[in-house]
């Protein structure tokens, strides 16, 4: 699918969208060819950078000490968890759950990582929200403000995925780069490439879907 047709498909959905009293988002539909990839194939769990962010961000906290914890908060991380404060939220499941719903995306020191798969990865890991690992606190910087301008997409035996590609902020052009860039990494990963992609569908938060055939039956 080319991008052309994706702008199409964002500016017809956007139409059919109508003013609302709040800034809608615009989620991208991939719906999978049950024909060409088998259930046990799809396995997809992506972080994927685009090249627009949304309005807003994506919350991001960060599990980390030391030198590694103080350029966190110097980044502007939106929580910045030391690893002994993750032992004692681990004992409490109600505050885990408030935890894992409160941000978007987790970093790590890649020196935590096991503490935290231990303490919290069998609540992080069912949700897709494993902590993406920082190599040294030289990096935090950067690895947060990608983390910002990400997405994740995730499927796990489901031959359909939604992924928010933009907000009414946005240009159709700016929503168009960033859902054909979804769209990239999809081809990239599935081991059919485009050809396991049946349609693509775009639909603003309270507006109709528009949807467009990838590969024929």
């Amino acid at each position: 699918m080319d991008r052309d047709e994706i702008l199409r498909l964002i500016r017809e959905a956007r139409a059919k969208a109508g003013r609302r009293g709040f800034k809608q988002s615009f989620d991208l539909y991939v719906v999978l060819d049950a024909n060409r990839i088998k259930k046990e194939e799809i396995q997809l769990n992506e972080v994927v950078p685009l090249p627009h962010g949304f309005s807003r961000a994506p919350r991001v906290a960060v599990i980390a000490g030391g030198d590694a914890a103080l350029r966190a908060k110097d980044a502007g991380a939106d929580a910045v968890i030391p690893p002994e404060e993750v032992d004692r939220i681990s004992t409490n499941r109600s505050e885990v759950r408030r935890l894992v719903k409160s941000y978007d995306f987790f970093l790590a020191e890649a020196a935590l990582m096991p503490r935290v798969g231990r303490t919290l990865g069998r609540y992080l890991g069912p949700r897709g929200k494993m902590p993406i690992p920082v190599p040294s606190s030289s990096q935090m910087a950067v690895a947060i403000a990608r983390a910002r301008s990400s997405v994740r997409v995730r499927a796990r035996g489901q031959f359909s995925l939604a992924v928010k590609v933009g907000d009414e902020g946005m240009s159709d052009e700016e929503i168009a780069d960033n859902a054909m860039a979804v769209l990239e990494a999809l081809r990239n990963k599935l081991p059919q490439g485009e050809r396991a992609i049946r349609k693509v569908v775009v639909k603003a938060t309270m507006g109709k879907p528009v949807e467009a055939v990838v590969t024929s039956a």
